[in-house]
C-alpha cells in the first residue's frame, strides 16, 4: 500500500486536518461511501451514483487555513471511473462557494497535490467550507472513484497580524469565530 503523504515525519509544514471536518457526499453506490474517502487506504474508493457534478462536501465548524489539497486517483484500476478534470471551491456555506482553482488530469495514478494558499494574493486561503467537484471524467464515464482526499493546513495555524497581539482572545471576541 502507497505511503499517505504528510506521514513522514515530524518536520513537514503541513497537518492533515480533515479529521476536524464533517465529509459528505452528493451521492454514493452501497458499499462504496463517503467513508471510505478517509479510511487511509488506496485499495478502497467512494463510488459516485448519478449526475454530474460530483462533490465531495468539506464542512469544518470553525474557519481553517488552506495549505494543499490531495487526492489520491488510480487510471490503471478505474478507467472511465477517473476524474479527468475537478475544480476545488471554497467558501463559508455551501451557497456562497468560490472556485479558486480548476485541475485537468491525464490518467492520474498516485497523489494529486492541489496547492490551495498559492492560488491566493494572501499566504494563505481560510475557509469554512471545502467542496471538490468532479467535473468530467476520463473516457466520458458517467459515474467517478476517489480513493482518499486528504486536506491540509499549515503546521502552525497561527496567522501573523493581529492574533499574534492577543487583543481577541476574549470570549466575546472567540464567540464569532465558529459558524452554527
Amino acid at each position: 500500500m502507497p505511503v499517505l503523504p504528510g506521514t513522514a515525519g515530524p518536520a513537514s509544514i503541513v497537518r492533515e486536518i480533515g479529521a476536524l471536518a464533517a465529509w459528505s457526499v452528493t451521492s454514493a453506490k452501497p458499499g462504496n461511501g463517503v467513508e471510505l474517502l478517509r479510511d487511509g487506504s488506496t485499495d478502497t474508493y467512494w463510488q459516485s451514483d448519478g449526475a454530474q457534478p460530483h462533490l465531495v462536501n468539506i464542512q469544518f465548524p470553525k474557519r481553517v487555513d488552506l495549505s494543499e489539497l490531495h487526492v489520491y486517483l488510480d487510471f490503471k484500476s478505474d478507467e472511465s471511473y477517473t476524474p479527468s478534470r475537478l475544480a476545488v471551491r471554497v467558501g463559508s456555506t455551501h451557497h456562497d462557494l468560490k472556485d479558486v482553482c480548476i485541475v485537468e488530469l491525464r490518467e492520474p495514478t498516485g497523489w494529486v497535490v492541489v496547492p490551495l494558499a498559492a492560488t491566493q494574493a494572501s499566504k494563505q486561503l481560510r475557509a469554512f467550507h471545502v467542496q471538490v467537484a468532479v467535473l468530467a471524467n476520463h473516457q466520458n464515464g458517467r459515474d467517478t472513484h476517489m480513493r482518499q482526499v486528504l486536506v491540509y493546513g499549515p503546521a502552525n495555524s497561527a496567522t501573523p497580524g493581529l492574533r499574534d497581539a492577543g487583543m481577541f482572545d476574549s470570549l466575546e471576541f472567540k464567540c464569532y469565530s465558529t459558524m452554527r
